[in-house]
């Protein structure tokens, strides 16, 4: 695992904006059958391939679909693929195709498949997912060029029949078959556009329930309409779904209580406390965790288990949710996020919980950072924490440094710059302890797990474990095929992780967001595309 959707380092917005209190408002500017949505950002890309954001991978999701399609409770069900087999040994993957249309009316085939995975793996994309076809035969080679693409271990038998071989058993692999990257794509409508393909909403061919329009490439403004060719049309109730960028969060719930707006994220403790307990009131929590990494490689004293443990002990994180976030987030229970990934009833995070890494104990913690100073020969330590230049970034930082300057000898100096450079400097390990957020791509526990393996490009900090990487490498290779077996090593990994304290876990994400009642059969699930729009209907 390489790269997830959102490796940020912007907090969520927290600005305090006061409001009157809101009732049960269902009134709505759009006619019977539309409903008016907005955005934090702009839509990016309709690229398959190329999408790095959000944003773009809701549009994704309900515009294009893909062999399997997520559902709640980290289940799949069948998209283009009306069924499909995996092979004893866990490396062959066999696709059954529906007879599905792309939005021109022309026929989706399994040549599609094979020339969508191709082309994400093709070096000359540099698609930032081309990490998901890690396990897909040569796709090592075919992504550093030393091999075509077409030796990649995908084909086509006949029109609706697509196999892939991977190298090794890959149980997650069904959630890779739901994600954009690994969407069919019409090597057709490619090479017409060439470089700009998918850049506007005319230049790309749609095959889900819903079809992109109104999009120039950088507009604030786009549609989802619905497509008279989806397979599954009839299902399909929505017409239109207006989207909007709402870059101000005070006019967007101007807008959402004058009715124009059907939907908004809530900005804040001020706009969260006035709609808590009404209807409309909906806490999506992410698969999302926000955290501490600590640089072993440049702060000495940072290799020490008692200082690190002792940051984190002296960390008060339901005063961190409750009163300096306000947005309805929650303290982490470990690394992984919770509520995204289960095994026989049980939550990851419950069965590889460590207490001590996300609790609040400032006795025990300068004790902890008494005795790891000793150890290492200072009495005096200096370290900054590194994060964005945003209002709420600064916040979140000013309120660690308070909390772990009462450690004594402990001094912190908060750094707070543009995003860019903050995650450059990351990227590049010149940074003391810096705020990182890790937002999964799909409800198994490897999406995290894997960052912290020795020398992987996202374990920045430069945490290294032998026992941890043994487990993993356990977990992806003899114990790949075997899910309790698996599932057992990463929930022993994570312990190991914890217990030496390899990050310093502060909370995880929860998005508040009103919705008006008139909108119903919105699905939500935590990781991936997060949001499915086919089923929604209105009720006026």
């Amino acid at each position: 695992m390489k790269k997830a959707k959102l490796s940020v380092l912007a907090l969520t917005a927290m600005s305090a904006l006061g409001l009157a209190a809101c009732g049960n408002q269902n009134n709505s500017s759009a006619p019977k059958n539309e409903v008016n949505m907005s955005e934090p950002t702009n839509l990016l890309t309709l690229d398959q391939s190329k999408l790095v954001d959000q944003v773009s991978d809701v549009t994704l999701n309900n515009s294009n679909q893909g062999l399997l399609v997520m559902t709640k409770d980290s289940k799949v069900v069948p998209g283009v693929a009306k069924s499909y087999h995996v092979s004893k040994d866990g490396k062959t993957y066999t696709f059954n195709l529906r007879h599905s249309k792309w939005s021109n009316g022309t026929a989706v085939t399994a040549k599609d498949f094979v020339y969508g995975f191709q082309r994400s793996v093709n070096p000359k994309t540099a698609a930032a997912y081309q990490y998901l076809f890690d396990n897909v035969h040569n796709a090592g080679a075919v992504s550093k060029g030393k091999m075509p693409v077409s030796s990649l271990g995908v084909k086509a038998e006949g029109d609706y029949k697509f196999v892939v071989n991977l190298d090794k058993p890959q149980t997650y692999f069904k959630y890779v078959a739901t994600m954009p990257p690994t969407y069919p794509q019409s090597q057709a409508e490619v090479n017409k556009y060439g470089q700009g393909y998918a850049t506007n909403s005319d230049k790309q061919l749609y095959n889900g329930a819903f079809q992109v329009k109104g999009w120039n490439g950088t507009n604030d403004n786009w549609q989802l309409v619905k497509n008279p060719y989806y397979w599954d049309k009839n299902n399909t109730k929505l017409s239109k779904m207006n989207f909007s960028v709402a870059k101000d969060s005070q006019t967007a719930l101007d807008q959402y209580q004058s009715g124009k707006l059907d939907e908004m994220q809530l900005s804040g403790k001020s706009q969260v406390s006035s709609f808590k307990g009404n209807s409309e009131y909906h806490a999506r929590k992410e698969a999302g965790t926000f955290y501490l990494e600590m640089n072993q490689k440049k702060v000495p004293a940072l290799k020490n288990v008692n200082v690190r443990k002792a940051l984190s002990l002296a960390i008060n994180r339901n005063e961190l949710t409750n009163n300096v976030l306000g947005n309805g987030s929650v303290p982490a229970k470990g690394f992984v996020a919770s509520d995204m990934a289960k095994y026989q009833g049980k939550d990851f995070t419950d069965d590889g919980y460590v207490s001590s890494a996300v609790q609040n104990n400032l006795k025990e913690a300068k004790q902890l950072f008494a005795k790891g100073m000793k150890q290492v020969g200072q009495d005096k330590l200096t370290l900054s924490i590194l994060s964005d230049d945003t209002s709420d970034s600064k916040t979140m930082t000013e309120f660690l440094q308070s909390e772990l300057q009462k450690l004594p000898g402990l001094t912190i100096n908060d750094v707070n710059v543009p995003a860019k450079v903050a995650t450059s400097r990351t990227e590049k390990g010149d940074f003391d302890v810096t705020v990182g957020a890790w937002i999964a791509d799909f409800p198994d526990p490897v999406s995290f797990m894997s960052l912290m393996t020795t020398n992987n490009g996202y374990n920045h900090g430069g945490w290294s474990n032998s026992q941890y990487d043994s487990l993993m490498q356990k977990a992806t290779t003899a114990d790949a095929n075997n899910y309790g077996k698996r599932w057992n090593d990463m929930v022993k990994a994570q312990k190991v992780m914890l217990n030496d304290q390899a990050v310093v876990p502060l909370y995880q994400l929860v998005s508040p967001q009103v919705l008006k009642n008139r909108v119903q059969g919105v699905n939500y699930y935590p990781s991936g595309g997060n949001y499915d729009f086919r089923y929604v209907h209105t009720n006026n």
